[in-house]
């Protein structure tokens, strides 16, 4: 049992390995300028869930305008 969770462990270390991340790779660079990357990704997120979400609640208002005009008009 301990030599299967062993050999999970290494196979995921090695797969780790492989993977691009997102930060500098030089390893003179320090502090936030390592995860530049990182934040803009993390920028364009965020940027991008305040206009789906803005979005969303304006198509959400026009929508509630509408049917509250056709029971209204139409009752």
């Amino acid at each position: 049992m301990f030599r299967k969770i062993s050999q999970s462990i290494s196979n995921v270390k090695g797969e780790l390995k492989k993977c691009s991340w997102p930060w500098e790779s030089d390893p003179k660079v320090k502090g936030f300028k390592k995860f530049r990357e990182l934040w803009g990704s993390t920028l364009v997120v965020l940027v991008a869930m305040v206009l789906l979400g803005a979005y969303v609640a304006f198509f959400d208002y026009v929508m509630a305008q509408v049917v509250s005009w056709v029971i209204v008009h139409l009752s």
